[in-house]
Order: C-alpha cells, then sequence, then structure tokens
C-alpha cells in the first residue's frame, strides 16, 4: 500500500492547522480574555464586520525564528488576523492584533502582513480600519539589527492611505508605542474609556528612561489622549461602542475619494422649521447659547456624528446629513471661551476641513466669533503661526463651502471661519442677529476714541453712544446691502435654504492653484 497522501488527506491537514487559529481550539487563550472582560481579535471582526463575509490572509503564516530570541516562540498568524470583509455591505480591509499572541506586539511577519493589508486598500479603493491592541515592535524580533535596519515601510505606506482612503483605528486596550504611530497617520481614532492606552512609550519604560513611576490609565487614558490632547477623535464606553463608532464614521464618507459620499434616504422635511431657532440665539452677544442644539435643529433628526468633542470645546466638528448628503459642520462654541480660536481649535478645524475636503462632503460654517485668542498666554502657544493651518486648509479646500454668521463675526476669526468672501465660499449667508466687524466694539471705541469720550461731560455716556453709533454700522443688513453677503436669513429656513444650496451647486468649487508642485503647510 503507498504512503503517499491523497489531496483529499493533504486537505484534512490544512483544515486541522486552520482550525487551531479558531477561538474554539485556543481555550487558554480565550480564558484569559475572558478574565479581562475583553473580546478576542476574531470576536472584535465578527461583531464589525457583516455576517460571514470575512475571509481571512495570512493566517497560516509562522512567526520568523531566526533570531537567537525568537528560536522557541509560539505565534498563531503572528499575532495579526487581517483580511477583507465587509461593513454594512461595503468592503473594507480590516485588521486585527490578537493580544493573546505575545501581548500583541508586532512581529516581523506580522509587519509584512500589515504592508500588504495597506497596499490592498490603496490598489483596490477600499477603507482600512485596524483594532489595535498590543505593546508596539516585539521585542524577540526587534533587538537585531538584521531585521530592524532596514526599518519598516508601514508608515510609507499609510501615508498613501491620506485623502484617498478613510484610515480608521480602534484602540481597543493597550496601544503604546506602535499602535499609537499607526493611529497618528489615521482619520479617525476611536478608544474606550477606562481600557484604552496611548502614548510613545508605556509606564516601564518611562520608568526605564526617565525613572518616573506613572500607571498606564494616567499616562494616556482617554482624559489626557481624547479629551485633553486630541490625538483620539471619540472615547466611548465599551468594545461594542466603540465598533459601533468605526461603522459610523465610515457611513458618512465613499470608499475613496474618487466616488461620491453616500446619499440616504431620509424622512426629514426638507422645508421642516422651528421656532426654537428664533429664540435660541439672542441678539444680546453676552448671552450664552448651545451651538450643538442650532446644528441638531438644522441636520436630519439624528444624523449628527460629533469628532474630538471632549477636545477644543470652543469648536465643534461634526458630520451630519443635510436631506441625506453627508455634510461637514463646523461651528464655534459660545459656552467655552465665548467661542474665541485658540491653536487648539484652530487645529482641530483644520484638520476637519481636510478631511472633508479629501472625501467630498460639503461644509457647513456656523459663525459666532469674538476672534482669534490674544493675549501673552496664547501667544506663548504659537497662535500666530499654528492659526495659519485653518486659514491654509480653507483656502486649500474646494468642496462647497456655506457660511452663516449667526451672531458675532469678528476680525480674522471671521476669515478663519470662512466668513464673507475670505475663501470664495459657495454661498455667505447672516441671520438678522449677526454683528460683523474688525474687533469688538468696545475695544475699538477705547482704542480710537478714549481722548474724546474722555474730555466730554459724561464720558460713559459719551462711550455708549459711540458704541451704540458703531453698532449700528455692523448689523447683518449692512453687511448685504454692500453685498460683503449673499443674503440675510431667516434662521427657521437655515435648513432648506442649506439644502438646496447643495442640490443645486457643483461638486467642487473651481480650483485656482497655480501649477505648483505643492502647497507648504505653515505647521
Amino acid at each position: 500500500m503507498s504512503d503517499e497522501k491523497t489531496t483529499r488527506d493533504l486537505l484534512s491537514q490544512l483544515e486541522a492547522v486552520r482550525a487551531g487559529l479558531m477561538d474554539e481550539q485556543r481555550t487558554e487563550a480565550v480564558k484569559k480574555r475572558r478574565a479581562q472582560g475583553a473580546m478576542t481579535a476574531r470576536e472584535r471582526l465578527d461583531c464589525l464586520l457583516d455576517d460571514g463575509s470575512f475571509r481571512e490572509a495570512g493566517g497560516l503564516v509562522q512567526p520568523d525564528r531566526s533570531n537567537v530570541l525568537s528560536r522557541k516562540i509560539e505565534a498563531p498568524a503572528d499575532g495579526a488576523v487581517m483580511g477583507v470583509g465587509r461593513i454594512e455591505g461595503r468592503v473594507v480591509q480590516v485588521l486585527a492584533q490578537d493580544y493573546t499572541v505575545l501581548g500583541g506586539s508586532i512581529g516581523a511577519v506580522a509587519d509584512r502582513k500589515m504592508v500588504r493589508l495597506i497596499d490592498c486598500a490603496v490598489d483596490s479603493g477600499q477603507p482600512l480600519v485596524m483594532m489595535l491592541e498590543g505593546g508596539g515592535h516585539r521585542i524577540q524580533d526587534g533587538m537585531n539589527a538584521a531585521h530592524f535596519a532596514a526599518a519598516s515601510p508601514v508608515f510609507n505606506k499609510l501615508a498613501l492611505t491620506s485623502g484617498w482612503v478613510p484610515n480608521v483605528v480602534a484602540i481597543m486596550g493597550q496601544g503604546f508605542a506602535g499602535p499609537t504611530a499607526y493611529a497618528a497617520m489615521a482619520d479617525f481614532v476611536v478608544m474606550i474609556k477606562e481600557t484604552s492606552t496611548m502614548g510613545m512609550a508605556g509606564p516601564a519604560l518611562v520608568k526605564a528612561g526617565t525613572g518616573e513611576e506613572i500607571d498606564a490609565q494616567t499616562l494616556g487614558g482617554s482624559r489626557r489622549q481624547a479629551d485633553q490632547n486630541g490625538i483620539a477623535d471619540l472615547a466611548v464606553d465599551d468594545e461594542q461602542q466603540c465598533l459601533v463608532a468605526v461603522s459610523r464614521f465610515l457611513s458618512y464618507l465613499p470608499s475613496n475619494s474618487a466616488e461620491g459620499a453616500p446619499v440616504q434616504p431620509f424622512s426629514d422635511p426638507v422645508d421642516r422649521e422651528d421656532e426654537e431657532l428664533l429664540d435660541l440665539v439672542s441678539a444680546n452677544g453676552r448671552e450664552v447659547y448651545d451651538m450643538r442644539r442650532v446644528i441638531d435643529i438644522i441636520a436630519d433628526r439624528d444624523s449628527v456624528f460629533e469628532l474630538k468633542p471632549g477636545y477644543a470645546r470652543n469648536m465643534l466638528t461634526c458630520f451630519a446629513r443635510l436631506g441625506g448628503r453627508p455634510v461637514g459642520f463646523m461651528a464655534n462654541q459660545p459656552k467655552r471661551k465665548g467661542g474665541v480660536l485658540d491653536v487648539a481649535a484652530c487645529e482641530k478645524a483644520a484638520h476637519f476641513v481636510a478631511l472633508c475636503d479629501a472625501f467630498g462632503l460639503p461644509l457647513v460654517s456656523l459663525i459666532d466669533i469674538p476672534g482669534l485668542a490674544i493675549g501673552p498666554a496664547a501667544e506663548d502657544t504659537g497662535i500666530g503661526r499654528r492659526s495659519g493651518r485653518l486659514f491654509y486648509e480653507m483656502a486649500t479646500a474646494t468642496v462647497p463651502l456655506v457660511s452663516i454668521v449667526l451672531r458675532k463675526g469678528y476680525g480674522g476669526g471671521y476669515y478663519a471661519m470662512g466668513g464673507g468672501r475670505a475663501f470664495n465660499a459657495t454661498a455667505a449667508f447672516a441671520w438678522p442677529s449677526a454683528e460683523i466687524c474688525a474687533m469688538s466694539i468696545q475695544g475699538a471705541v477705547d482704542i480710537a476714541y478714549r481722548k474724546e469720550y474722555e474730555s466730554a461731560q459724561d464720558p460713559q455716556q459719551s462711550r455708549q453712544a459711540m458704541i451704540d453709533a458703531i453698532r449700528e454700522q455692523t448689523s447683518a443688513l449692512h453687511a448685504a446691502e454692500d453685498f460683503g453677503i449673499d443674503d440675510v436669513i431667516d434662521p427657521r429656513r437655515t435648513r432648506q435654504i442649506l439644502i438646496e444650496t447643495f442640490n443645486t451647486c457643483a461638486p467642487r468649487r473651481p480650483d485656482r492653484s497655480p501649477p505648483r508642485r505643492r502647497s507648504i503647510s505653515p505647521i
């Protein structure tokens, strides 16, 4: 009898090897995940992707064992489960790091798998989604010049995704070092509160390098990295919400920048008017209101998805829909610092403008701004240079842009928000409550007319009379009279006017750039 194996024998052997990679055969690894209150990498994929849509690539790989430190390691799929699947019917390239395999560390073979995944995303024009949890480069593979000297091309590859396909990173647990570096290149980063961490190095390396002892959450938890530093766009309560956020973010964007943004059916009437808008924004500039409420009323019901809600809270950046069409709202938030533009707000808005422009989402700029931040503290943040990033992105963007001044439109902040003709807006509007001028009226009077009103019989009365006289000239009606804006609109009709404007304008404004090689961002 021949000892030669048949194809059926070889197929059975293959199926046995493949089964050994599945959670059902890795009971100890699954048990550890349960003890940690976390899903396995494959469970995360099952939760994110449409049922039965995942097709794995590279599952059978073995780790590199040519290094003296790695001769005996066991690493199923080299700790990275990757392949192609669907999210709400859309094909995505997806990877999940497996924390049960050497702490999710990135081995030499896993790095090659990641390069392959990114290449597939770029070549196919499909979104890239990475669910990351691990400690960065695998020590066993990295402490060897033969492996490390050439350096990984991952970052070069990730840069190719920028502006071409959506690049999404979910930090599902420990994310120091490598995962943080990958997230830096992403369009959207989501963390889990009290679970996820981000940073250039974890507590052990920090102690070794600086002598400082610090716990992981204090060093790089969501309160620091999402709310304080803004390197993550969103922090949610658990893994399920994290994966829902990934899916929802992608729902506003096309698969790549050559496609149109996905328009959804809607039932919210185009001509819906809400009386609340007449009372929400008072003409009194000292009365505070919540700009989020304005966006909620204008947009299709339940369609608002805010990015970086805890960071630079004087600026709001939200995806939403108008008549089923995805749009981007950027808005000053009077509840925080009066809506002033500081460095954090400028950079938050600038990145959002670039994101919307890359993927063809029209922009709505809601303006209520006292100006750019001033004073020594503001100067120490480098606002003179770093605010230029917002001007730069507004000038570079070619998607339709509609600006609306709700109340204050003062100084350079008015320019930066795209007011009037500053950046060739598709349309520039104001509400009747708008007040548009070069600077604070009170400040202008004190600078230009102090000697005059102080010499009057009643200085305070004289000063107030000057303020009132100037205010009469800063009204929305005066702005429209000289065609600085296109129209003064009834706040209740804002929704309808925006939808009609975007339905009748071209998908891009003319790009009047000269024949240069590239432009240079101020920062």
